[in-house]
């Protein structure tokens, strides 16, 4: 068990699976908790992802804690464009992009350097925007994750 401190002292206890996360590695298949987050991820759920995700990046280590923390950041960052906050945006995504760099083209299915040429090029695309155009990004450009054939 696994005690998450938030506010005020509260805590909130998660139970972390049986098979903890850091004995996989990137050549395993993914967990059914990642794939939720991915489906989340894709559907512009971001912050339901982060929560999803945040259950498997506290026990995780090495590579997959890595792939977790990206995932995570780029989570928040588009979270953050979605309300507004192009700085919280711009700084996730560069925070996400660091932490998927770190890993193999291929991680748990994932297809970290098809994330990472997506998070580039929209990162560039909200600059290019800036501030007060960061609402007119084509939707078309916000990046899904993808699956490599394994």
């Amino acid at each position: 068990m696994v005690r998450c401190p938030f506010f005020h002292g509260a805590a909130l206890e998660v139970r972390v699976p049986a098979v903890l996360e850091s004995t996989k590695t990137c050549q395993d298949s993914p967990s059914g908790q990642l794939l939720l987050g991915i489906r989340q991820f894709n559907a512009a759920q971001w912050y339901e992802c982060h929560e999803t995700l945040e259950l498997l990046w506290i026990p995780a280590t090495g590579d997959l804690r890595n792939l977790y923390q990206g995932i995570i950041q780029l989570s928040i960052a588009l979270h953050h464009w979605r309300n507004g906050n192009f700085n919280g945006a711009i700084s996730l995504l560069d925070g996400g992009m660091e932490y998927l760099n770190k890993l193999p083209q291929v991680c748990q299915w994932i297809d970290v350097t098809g994330l990472i040429t997506q998070v580039e090029s929209v990162k560039k695309q909200l600059e290019g925007l800036g501030k007060s155009k960061m609402a007119d990004l084509d939707p078309s450009c916000i990046p899904k994750i993808v699956t490599a054939s394994v």
